[in-house]
């Protein structure tokens, strides 16, 4: 039994509470991670996890061995990146996780420049709307827009990006063009829904230096960016979004920009990662060139 492969396997099961999951992401076959780990718990003299037809628990034995693999993989990974992973050279596979619409409108497009200055560095993509475990998925990294309620992440905000409150060409011709917020009688908006809890979004204004939350009728609930943006295009209510993402149907005459002096208040945008005793070289020189991409300024 080779016990590091054991470790990294079992950890994988831990996690991901399968082991077909597992056995996937870690590209083996099933029936070598199961014999793996019916050889860890002979060679340990425990059970570590209990198994059913339908989902894999972990015994108290087998959470305390959890806990020290993870803090033993890490020291060997912290170990091998001071020889492999230097801050001139990294290199190895990074997975990150991006918000939908910020990952296709700006950092895809902007990657070219990065794999030209990093080509070592193999990046696995994952695009969507929803919070992701990073720890779970075995994610590197996440970009998140919002305010961050999750404490076991930790990082840097590298971004505050500028929110307009729009409607479609269409549906001011139907229900006519919004004034003020405080008199929207008769208005609707599209109702952005987390995806993970299902809390809808109001809409926010700013009066004075405070702020003022709005809730409107609404036709139409979505759970994610571009589904937004295509809701208000198709005349469903009014929205508010980054900037970066209405430039187009600006541009275009379709979208129209309205209550522009209360604009809602900037988008927080932050890179975050799992709580680890030191960054890898390829998280790290990521992470600050994502920052610089930010700076520079977008939409």
């Amino acid at each position: 039994m080779d016990r590091l492969q054991a470790m990294q396997v079992y950890t994988r099961i831990v996690e991901l509470k399968a082991f077909g999951k597992a056995a996937d992401s870690l590209q083996m076959p099933r029936a070598s991670v199961t014999q793996l780990i019916q050889q860890l718990e002979t060679h340990l003299g425990v059970q570590l996890l209990r198994r059913t037809t339908r989902q894999v628990s972990v015994t108290a034995d087998g959470q305390a061995y959890y806990e020290r693999c993870v803090r033993l993989l890490e020291d060997l990974e912290e170990a091998e990146n001071c020889f492999s992973d230097s801050p001139d050279n990294p290199r190895g596979k990074l997975r990150i996780d991006l918000p939908s619409s910020l990952g296709r409108l700006v950092v895809i497009p902007a990657l070219p420049q990065f794999c030209r200055r990093y080509p070592q560095i193999e990046l696995e993509l994952s695009l969507n709307d929803r919070q992701v475990d990073l720890v779970r998925e075995g994610v590197d990294c996440v970009l998140r827009a919002g305010e961050l309620p999750d404490s076991s992440l930790v990082g840097r905000r590298i971004a505050e990006l500028e929110q307009l409150t729009c409607v479609s060409r269409a549906y001011v011709q139907e229900f006519g063009l919004p004034e003020h917020p405080e008199r929207l009688e008769g208005h609707l908006a599209v109702n952005y829904q987390s995806a993970s809890s299902g809390r809808i979004f109001d809409l926010e204004f700013r009066f004075d230096g405070q702020l003022r939350t709005q809730r409107l009728p609404s036709r139409i609930a979505v759970n994610n960016a571009d589904a937004y943006i295509a809701a208000c295009r198709g005349g469903f209510g009014m929205i508010q979004a980054p900037r970066y993402h209405l430039h187009e149907g600006l541009a275009s005459g379709e979208l129209v920009e309205v209550l522009r002096a209360w604009q809602p208040p900037p988008l927080p945008v932050s890179v975050l990662h799992p709580v680890r005793r030191q960054m890898s070289g390829r998280l790290r020189v990521f992470s600050d060139w994502l920052g610089g991409l930010f700076a520079a300024g977008i939409g």
